[in-house]
């Protein structure tokens, strides 16, 4: 029998206002609590005001960190770690994208770890503060992950690249990864997404796609992930036609549709927090760093040209296990039909210059290993070639 093993401690709460009805989870994490967030959505959307009124009606008090930006970096969560230990917060509450949450993730192990900064990417540490999360987009899944992923800005020369169209000012996205920094407990209320524009739901909603779909791609997959991959997946579907005909006004698209995303999106973290990702993440990290492209639309761009190299692969080579036969099943249609609907999503394409390209696809190449077949870095390259213009 292959071994398999499953872990996904998060409890998970959906409902609306859930936050405030299920409080007495909040009140056994701790007397103080550390709400990291980002500057304005958090406030805008009522999260926030929700989680102080849950954590006043507890009697437990807070400290407030809302300077995460879009892509967080090394030194954002050491500066956030500093300020939850001068407040002596015991407990850490993510509000927001996955930005916020994982920078709350990180700031809940250098709360109480002294990590060196240039060690925290290889560093093993045994605690951290106990975190809860309150997701406010449908897109990165971090709410049920044990990984936080931010930029390096202090990579070794080796992974530096030119900053391109000086998007961000890091080199590198690096990810540090725990059972320890999974979310002790998930709020999931879509009302906090309902005036989330086209752009940023569309591009969340293609994280979580791209989420499941690598999930079934990668050697770590196994038959829970990927059956939770297949269920994201064809919820996601579902909303496609919603989303392509996505309504003037944000609050008009259907509250229903907001739900379906949102329950996809953290059951596509369930997926990777056991099979990890493929190499579409890694290669959506160039995008990412030296254009500013969001990171979902970014994997957005990359899925057609692998999965269409991965189906040429299976079919030229007996050997491969195929992976994309159990894919097509999830999407209840052909490989090309599904394309077509995304790239119907993603609209017009960026474009890139040679030099950019050949540069992304020898850093890439550092971290192909979990896709179920090992691209060289002409494959890669080429990949790249077809995402873009």
């Amino acid at each position: 029998m292959n071994k398999l093993v499953y872990s996904m401690p998060a409890h998970i709460v959906m409902e609306e206002d859930c936050l405030y009805r299920n409080r007495s989870f909040l009140a056994g994490l701790g007397k103080k609590a550390f709400i990291v967030t980002g500057r304005t959505s958090s406030g805008a959307n009522g999260s926030f005001d929700d989680a102080v009124k849950a954590l006043e009606a507890n009697g437990q008090s807070f400290a407030v960190f809302d300077r995460v930006m879009s892509n967080p970096t090394e030194v954002c969560v050491y500066e956030a770690a500093a300020e939850c230990r001068k407040a002596s917060c015991d407990f850490v509450l993510a509000i927001g994208g996955g930005s916020p949450m994982d920078a709350a993730k990180a700031a809940a192990i250098l709360a109480i770890n002294d990590i060196p900064r240039e060690k925290l990417f290889n560093r093993a540490f045994t605690s951290a503060l106990p975190i809860a999360a309150v997701p406010t987009t449908a897109g990165t899944g971090s709410e049920t992950t044990p990984y936080s992923v931010l930029v390096d800005t202090g990579s070794p020369d080796e992974d530096r690249f030119p900053d391109g169209r000086g998007a961000v000012t890091g080199q590198a996205k690096r990810s540090v990864g725990s059972p320890l920094i999974f979310p002790r407990f998930a709020f999931l209320d879509a009302r906090y997404m309902r005036r989330l524009g086209r752009a940023n739901t569309i591009n969340t909603v293609i994280d979580a796609l791209s989420h499941a779909v690598e999930g079934l791609l990668c050697v770590r997959a196994n038959y829970l992930s990927d059956a939770l991959a297949h269920k994201s997946i064809t919820t996601i579907l579902d909303c496609f036609d919603a989303l392509l005909s996505f309504p003037a006004l944000p609050e008009e698209l259907p509250a229903e549709i907001r739900e379906k995303l949102l329950l996809a999106s953290s059951t596509a973290g369930m997926v990777i927090a056991q099979s990890g990702t493929s190499v579409v993440h890694s290669m959506g990290y160039m995008f990412t760093i030296h254009w500013g492209t969001d990171h979902g639309r970014a994997n957005g761009l990359l899925l057609k040209p692998f999965l269409k190299w991965c189906q040429a692969k299976e079919k030229a080579d007996p050997s491969v296990k195929p992976r994309i036969p159990v894919l097509c099943a999830a999407l209840g249609t052909d490989l090309d039909t599904f394309c077509g609907r995304l790239e119907a999503l993603l609209g017009r394409r960026e474009k890139a210059s040679e030099t950019e390209l050949e540069t992304w696809g020898a850093a890439v190449m550092k971290n192909a290993a979990n896709t179920y077949i090992q691209p060289n870095q002409g494959e890669i390259l080429e990949m790249f070639r077809e995402a873009v213009g």
